[in-house]
């Protein structure tokens, strides 16, 4: 099993004399805001550049906003896009990304069978993805990479959704046994993720270790005087009194990243007048905020939709700390992609989940941040209230830390580098 969480060295262009073909699967995928889009478009444009031709197959709607409809067919940096109907319906009802899941694993298949490819990349988004890229790889004789971003059933089985011993949860370990031992190589999140699946088939001898790494390209950090989203929320002023403290959760609002806590005891803090709370993006557990909203009618806390990935680097700099969560239950079930984000804009982390995980880790090594407990309003404004008083000095130095962390340990460079030479190595030939 290996870590790479290192800096590492892009192998160069092929030097077969021949272009190498790859197959992406990805429900999601660029220009939707969705993270593991942007992940996946990073990937299949550095193996472009590196002189392979990549097919991406993906959906011709909005993962979180099925409204928003994309191009059937697009080349973009290099890689060929081609984008499907029926594909996703939204993520308000479980029955229905289902079935966008299962109606696009099945597109996938047919279009994948008459794609060239001379190896397949797909991730657990959606899991039923994995299952066409398995059928296309036992036909094809094909390899696969498997980029594991969360595991299934174990969320749905955490999150008390199906019972560890129904039907489902068994063939889903099934599928899983099948799709671990066929993959030539696996790369995981964290170090929780590889125990979990160790413990289910030992892989260990083809696990790589890399957390996904932050969108540098769109992030940058920018000062609160000159952030245009602070003052167009009324957050400064133009000499910076009065100023609001903000604490932000920026991301995916989900089943396994509960933020109730912080909504109760911001509830609990509308007296403290500098202080605001902000919810932005989508999903599930955005029904948590707006529910507090309506049944409270705080005064301090905002709900924003997702904002444009262009425009994110004044949205994620105009927080003061930003808030992840991590369920109780999901440790090395899910990654908490978003702390990269937020670490790269030089923030310092407000942990709202269990420790140990691969955050509370981070935070402990590093001293970039702070750590409350689900459940525990009461210590939740008392950290709150700590962090208030926390010195503007400290709170920089903090963020910097964080920052010079995402410079070197989690770099785009060095770890979309690591994870395209897995990739590479097994495009190529050099795994077998």
């Amino acid at each position: 099993m290996t870590d790479t969480s290192t800096p590492s060295q892009s192998l160069p262009a092929p030097r077969t004399g021949k272009h190498r073909h790859l197959l992406v699967l990805s429900q999601v995928y660029v220009p939707d805001p969705a993270s593991v889009g942007q992940h996946m478009h990073d990937a299949a444009a550095e193996m472009a550049s590196r002189g392979h031709i990549v097919h991406v197959i993906c959906s011709g709607r909005g993962y979180d906003d099925p409204t928003q409809k994309y191009a059937p067919k697009e080349t973009l940096d290099g890689v060929h896009i081609r984008r499907l109907p029926l594909s996703s319906f939204g993520k308000k009802s479980i029955p229905l990304r289902l079935l966008a899941g299962f109606l696009f694993m099945g597109q996938c298949m047919v279009r994948g069978m008459f794609t060239k490819a001379d190896a397949i990349l797909v991730s657990t988004s959606p899991p039923m993805c994995a299952a066409a890229a398995l059928v296309i790889s036992y036909i094809r004789r094909k390899p696969i990479v498997y980029w594991v971003m969360d595991l299934n059933p174990d969320q749905m089985v955490e999150l008390g959704k199906l019972k560890p011993t129904s039907m489902v949860v068994r063939l889903y370990d099934f599928f899983n046994r099948r799709i671990f031992k066929r993959a030539r190589e696996i790369v995981v999140m964290d170090r929780f993720m590889a125990d979990r699946i160790n413990k289910k088939i030992d892989v260990s001898h083809k696990v790589s270790i890399m957390p996904p790494w932050p969108h540098e390209g769109h992030l940058e950090v920018v000062a609160h005087e000159d952030n245009p989203f602070r003052r167009e929320h009324n957050l400064s002023t133009d000499d910076n009194a009065n100023a609001k403290f903000v604490i932000m959760y920026s991301g995916n609002h989900g089943f396994s990243t509960p933020v109730t806590t912080v909504l109760d005891a911001a509830v609990k803090m509308q007296d403290r007048e500098n202080l605001k709370f902000y919810f932005i993006g989508g999903g599930v557990g955005k029904k948590d905020v707006k529910r507090t909203i309506e049944d409270h009618k705080p005064t301090n806390i905002a709900d924003l939709p997702y904002q444009p990935l262009d425009s994110i680097k004044y949205s994620l700099s105009a927080a003061d700390v930003h808030l992840v969560s991590v369920g109780d239950d999901v440790v090395g079930v899910v990654h908490p992609c978003k702390v990269y984000g937020a670490m790269a804009v030089a923030r310092p982390i407000l942990l709202l989940g269990p420790d140990p995980c691969h955050v509370s880790d981070v935070i402990r090594d590093h001293n970039i941040g702070w750590h409350i407990q689900h459940g525990d309003v009461d210590g939740a404004v008392k950290v709150i209230d700590e962090i208030l008083h926390t010195s503007r000095e400290t709170l920089i130095e903090m963020g910097q830390r964080a920052r010079e962390l995402v410079n070197t340990q989690f770099s785009a460079t060095s770890l979309k580098g690591a994870f395209c030479d897995v990739v590479e190595r097994v495009l190529v030939g050099n795994g077998n």
